[in-house]
């Protein structure tokens, strides 16, 4: 059985997962050229996509949309899916499956919850400090850009 065990991210408990990788989402929210980055409260430092885990109960989009809520202050209208990111080493903290969804948002982002700020960037002058996979994502998605042209 402990095999099984992690510790909580949150408080440091031990907690039985079997090793089967969590669902998380990220939200890349934008306004023309822009997106919304988190800097994060907590490890790994950085600029990061708002998201998080899915709570029990809870679907993948309404999931999105309470993180976005939760971490950026801004509705999402929108929302759709864009694509799953999956590598086993795509979060140093453990293994996690994201669904990434793309949306649009009016007004300007406040962080919230473990977000320090939220604020837009120009998806052609991002921070370099991106956290997990995010770099990749946001090239992934500056790409599908282009295709759509």
């Amino acid at each position: 059985m402990t095999d099984n065990l992690l510790k909580c991210p949150a408080c440091n408990a031990p907690v039985a997962t079997y090793r089967n990788p969590f669902p998380t989402v990220d939200i890349i929210i934008r306004q023309g050229q822009a997106v919304v980055l988190i800097e994060r409260k907590n490890e790994p430092y950085g600029w990061a996509l708002p998201g998080g885990f899915v709570d029990y109960g809870e679907s993948l989009e309404q999931a999105a949309r309470r993180e976005a809520l939760e971490e950026t202050d801004l509705s999402l209208s929108d929302l759709r899916q864009f694509r799953a990111y999956s590598d086993p080493a795509r979060d140093p903290r453990q293994h996690n499956i994201s669904l990434v969804f793309t949306a649009n948002a009016q007004g300007s982002p406040t962080g919230g919850d473990d977000a320090a700020q939220a604020r837009f960037f120009d998806l052609n002058a991002l921070p370099t400090n991106l956290c997990f996979d995010h770099g990749q994502i946001l090239q992934d998605y500056r790409d599908s850009l282009g295709e759509e042209s």
